[in-house]
């Protein structure tokens, strides 16, 4: 108990300074242009296709979709799961976290409401638009961008963070969705 303790102290101090250098290393993973690939031509389209579908949604909705989703989880009837997961989009999406030599570990592509449009893994919800990777960011404009905490991934016992920022339409400037990037901690650093 006594080992526990002191490693919780010590854990606990240094939480913020470590922090501070993840959030530096995801940004200086950014300047090194690793979200290039977010002003695709495909990436663009499916996010501008799915504001024109979803554009109309009212809250009452997009919560009966994310529940729905919610309970597509984990089960052999996964219509929304499969819409989101199963597409020339997510493909794409898988391609980078493959590519990215283990650095990336999700992809979350979002519209306009936050709702997901292509996913490189399973996500638990289907809104994002009620969290801070998309109101941060899309919410925000087109320059922003939001690092989430650093956290314990209890499946791969890994530390992951996640680089989110606003996905703009290269031809209008316009913000037209968000991305979320899930990032391998012990990796960037």
């Amino acid at each position: 108990m006594r080992k526990f303790l002191i490693a919780a102290a010590l854990l606990s101090a240094s939480a913020p300074a470590f922090a501070t250098d993840y959030q530096s290393s995801m940004q200086a993973y950014l300047d090194s242009g690793a979200a290039a690939w977010t002003s695709e031509p495909s990436v663009v389209a499916a996010v501008a296709a799915a504001n024109e579908t979803t554009a109309g949604y009212s809250e009452a909705e997009i919560i009966a979709m994310d529940t729905a989703w919610r309970a597509e989880v984990g089960t052999a009837d996964t219509a929304l799961v499969d819409s989101v997961l199963d597409n020339g989009t997510a493909d794409f999406l898988r391609q980078v976290v493959a590519d990215s030599g283990g650095i990336i570990t999700e992809i979350i592509l979002m519209d306009a409401q936050g709702l997901n449009v292509a996913v490189s893994h399973v996500t638990s919800d289907y809104w994002q638009g009620d969290e801070a990777k998309h109101q941060e960011t899309y919410g925000v404009g087109p320059d922003a961008v939001h690092f989430g905490d650093v956290e314990l991934d209890e499946s791969s016992q890994r530390y992951q963070g996640q680089i989110s920022l606003t996905l703009v339409d290269p031809e209008t400037g316009d913000a037209i969705g968000a991305v979320t990037i899930g990032v391998d901690a012990q990796a960037l650093l």
